[in-house]
């Protein structure tokens, strides 16, 4: 169950619930396979997030690896996180 229920609208004013990620998986090529609280897979690119801070201390380094779920998002140590809707909106249905 969701630690809360944020509604909000968007531009074609249909109402949207923000997931929790339920579970992630790190691999080689810098994306995560998510599971989100409602059950649907999906896969996250990160490569375009390693230009910016903190994410650039996450390229090329094992701390990518460590990625676990914390509070229904993805985090990694040192206080690195990416929201659950970012993830959400930014991926695509896993096959």
């Amino acid at each position: 169950m969701s630690r809360f229920v944020l509604l909000r609208f968007n531009k074609e004013d249909v109402v949207e619930k923000l997931l929790d990620v339920a579970s992630v998986k790190t691999n080689d090529d810098y994306t995560l396979d998510l599971v989100f609280e409602n059950g649907e897979k999906r896969k996250f690119d990160m490569k375009p997030f390693f230009d910016r801070k903190p994410f650039n201390r996450l390229l090329n380094s094992p701390l990518f690896s460590k990625a676990s779920v914390q509070y229904g998002t993805v985090v990694w140590p040192g206080n690195i996180d990416i929201a659950p809707e970012t993830l959400w909106s930014g991926s695509e249905k896993a096959l």
